[in-house]
């Protein structure tokens, strides 16, 4: 054994390999491989924008690769003349919880006006635009239907066109790629804010590509079109996981702290609507869970299992709810890995959960326990089809042929706005 005299340099030693470590492993990212829509415009010198009085749309994901904010780089660019901003859900600067109204306000770093687009107004009126000429969109989003992000682009976009305003979207990642394409169209009867238009759950666009979609395919109420300029990425290809950007991921919604949990949100948020806890909503880990307190957790993972569903394995594990109907209760169940992401179909994971939730606690079903939020499930699902059809006989192939009936051609009709490959 060694003198104990080493152990203070050894110590040194190994801080000294940890700090220049942290130093190399930063310096590998510092430099993305891809670069957004607002890097983009800042590297035009804003030309786009340029003799033009300016709103944007934005949210704390709407940064530049050193953390600067949209509303800050436009504001204290010498040639742009920023003169409003609006708030999505969760508001500009990200200090709204989600579901809850956004208050128009004045913005404490800027002065600038800041109007709501989620509370009592969720489409600009005449009067909040009077004063731009041009919107600018910068809003990182998740690349499901139900997010409602995309729901207030479509919005802007009506009102842009409505008030002869022009519309220039700054374009980011889809962080399930540009591949994944899955889940029925909206029906009508079931359009809402979220799900505002006939396109899958998940739809595999980027918030540019899909803004060119919007417009062109008549989908803006009165089939209205907007003057649009989408400002592209450059470096993403379809192919791209976010993890695969070099970017650095900030939350999109106090439940989304992570790329990986923006890739099992599609896997967990219908049944959400149905009881947030049961898929972690509450707990540290939420949209990577299923549970409740009667599951026996071994039992749960082995059915799953089973099924040997292509690129997904379920761990067993409990959990204890810090907020929400269950906080303090403890749960059992099992935690959603993802091992191969080219296979593995995400949307269907919870319906598969849910039928071996019925056929081990048929007495627990989740939908009778909760015909309050049959609405919600139906419009998030797009139709009542996939809720009535799966409670026929509560099995994924139920519903299969109808969740899977509108991707190929969906898959079609969006090749003509792509912008990457």
């Amino acid at each position: 054994m060694k003198s104990s005299k080493y152990y203070p340099q050894r110590t040194l030693l190994l801080f000294t390999l940890l700090f220049f470590n942290s130093i190399i492993t930063f310096s590998q990212t510092s430099t993305p491989l891809v670069k957004v829509g607002i890097e983009v415009l800042r590297d035009q010198n804003f030309k786009a924008l340029e003799g033009k009085r300016v709103g944007l749309v934005t949210n704390p994901t709407g940064i530049d690769h050193d953390f600067v904010s949209t509303v800050d780089i436009l504001f204290q660019a010498k040639n742009v003349n920023l003169t409003a901003l609006y708030g999505p859900e969760h508001g500009v600067r990200g200090d709204t919880d989600a579901g809850a109204h956004v208050d128009s306000n004045t913005d404490a770093v800027t002065g600038l006006p800041v109007y709501s687009l989620y509370g009592k107004t969720r489409k600009p009126t005449a009067a909040m635009l009077q004063n731009v000429d041009v919107i600018v969109y910068d809003i990182q989003d998740i690349g499901v239907r139900s997010y409602t992000f995309i729901s207030t682009l479509g919005l802007v976009m009506e009102a842009a066109a409505e008030n002869n305003k022009e519309v220039i979207v700054l374009d980011r990642p889809n962080p399930l790629g540009g591949n994944k394409i899955e889940g029925n169209i909206v029906e009508p009867g079931y359009f809402s804010f979220v799900s505002q238009f006939p396109i899958p759950y998940i739809y595999g666009l980027t918030v540019g590509e899909l803004a060119y979609m919007m417009n062109y395919e008549g989908w803006l109420k009165n089939k209205i079109q907007c003057k649009l300029n989408v400002i592209p990425m450059k470096g993403w290809k379809r192919e791209m996981r976010f993890q695969d950007t070099g970017r650095h991921w900030v939350p999109t919604s106090p439940h989304i702290p992570f790329p990986e949990v923006a890739e099992l949100y599609p896997a967990s948020g219908i049944i959400g609507e149905l009881e947030g806890n049961f898929i972690g909503i509450g707990y540290t880990l939420p949209f990577t869970l299923f549970g409740a307190e009667y599951i026996n957790t071994a039992q749960f993972a082995q059915h799953l299992n089973a099924l040997n569903l292509e690129g997904v394995y379920f761990r067993g594990l409990s959990f204890t709810p810090y907020y929400k109907e269950k906080k303090g209760m403890k749960l059992h169940g099992v935690q959603v890995y993802i091992t191969d992401y080219d296979k593995v179909r995400l949307s269907e994971i919870q319906f598969h959960v849910l039928a071996v939730h019925h056929q081990l606690h048929p007495a627990k079903d989740l939908f009778n326990a909760h015909q309050n939020r049959w609405g919600m499930f139906d419009k998030v699902c797009g139709s009542n089809k996939i809720r009535e059809g799966f409670m026929a006989s509560y099995t994924f192939d139920g519903i299969k042929n109808y969740w899977r009936k509108d991707e190929a051609a969906f898959k079609k009709k969006a090749a003509v706005y792509l912008m990457y490959r």
